[in-house]
């Protein structure tokens, strides 16, 4: 198995980086990138406008 390191950010900043299998599906990767506790202290009381998940590579995660 081939794993990929994930960068996780918010509104455009790096936030922490994750170790995945390569190949994974969008969600998949969503759930572990939400699942971070690093990343969960920027979510707390926020509004998630939007995600965007390049495979393989990063995900973004856009507050209002």
């Amino acid at each position: 198995d081939e794993t990929v390191s994930l960068i996780i950010q918010v509104n455009g900043k790096l936030r922490d980086r994750l170790e995945a299998d390569a190949g994974l599906t969008e969600e998949d990767v969503k759930a572990k990138a939400f699942a971070s506790p690093k990343v969960a202290l920027f979510l707390e009381g926020k509004r998630i406008v939007k995600v965007v998940v390049v495979r393989d590579k990063l995900v973004n995660i856009v507050l209002e």
